[in-house]
This record gives C-alpha cells, sequence and structure tokens, in this order.
C-alpha cells in the first residue's frame, strides 16, 4: 500500500458506559480499531472524565492488517483499567494510521439500540 490509510490520533467525545444491571450489564460500549498497515499498531488510550483526573497512557495494540474489537465494559490494555459507569472522553494515539470507531449497545428501553459514531482525527 503506497499511502497509509487511517490517522494517528482520534477523539470519541460521548463515552457514556451504561450502568450493570441486576443480571446483566443494561449495555456496553467498544471501541473498535482497523490496522491496514503492514505492522502492528502500538495505541496509547487517555481517558478524560467529567469529574476525576485523567487515566493516560493505556496501551494496547493491533495487529498488521487486522481488526480488533476493545470491549470498554472490561478491563482494558496493559493497565487492565476498569472504566466505571458515566460520561467519559476517548483519546486515541497511535504509531501508524489507524481506522476508529466507537460504539454502544443501550438495553435500557424496550428497543434496544446499537449505534456507531466516528470519531474526530487529525
Amino acid at each position: 500500500m503506497d499511502t497509509p490509510l487511517g490517522k494517528k490520533h482520534w477523539i470519541f467525545c460521548d463515552g457514556d458506559l451504561p450502568p450493570a444491571g441486576d443480571h446483566e450489564p443494561f449495555g456496553h460500549e467498544a471501541l473498535m480499531v482497523t490496522n491496514l498497515n503492514g505492522q502492528t499498531a502500538n495505541i496509547k488510550i487517555d481517558l478524560i472524565f467529567e469529574d476525576k483526573d485523567p487515566v493516560k497512557g493505556i496501551r494496547i495494540s493491533v495487529g498488521a492488517e487486522r481488526v480488533h474489537c476493545f470491549r470498554l465494559d472490561q478491563p482494558l490494555g496493559d493497565q487492565q483499567y476498569c472504566i466505571q459507569p458515566g460520561q467519559y472522553a476517548l483519546v486515541l494515539h497511535s504509531d501508524v494510521p489507524v481506522a476508529a470507531v466507537f460504539g454502544r449497545l443501550d438495553v435500557r428501553q424496550a428497543n434496544m439500540a446499537y449505534y456507531s459514531v466516528s470519531g474526530y482525527s487529525w
């Protein structure tokens, strides 16, 4: 591939992890990252919160020419950081260009909804 596809930096401003239910979670959020390059993407995640200090430098990776879905209601990255329910923003920094999208499954209503959101990239 002559020109790398994707961007090295992404921000997703509308994180809002649903709380856990009595037996099942009320939904989840996920970060999907596609790496079309011939080398592994080494990624650092920063989390920014409404009511506490940021958590920075969580390391994840996506292999060459692979896609990976990172569930955000499960421990994340090398720090195994657990995002608590509520508002946050997620900032992704990669050493190679990647494509990223943020998805949310919300089952707090009878008509459950899954949707994905593109972030701002640069």
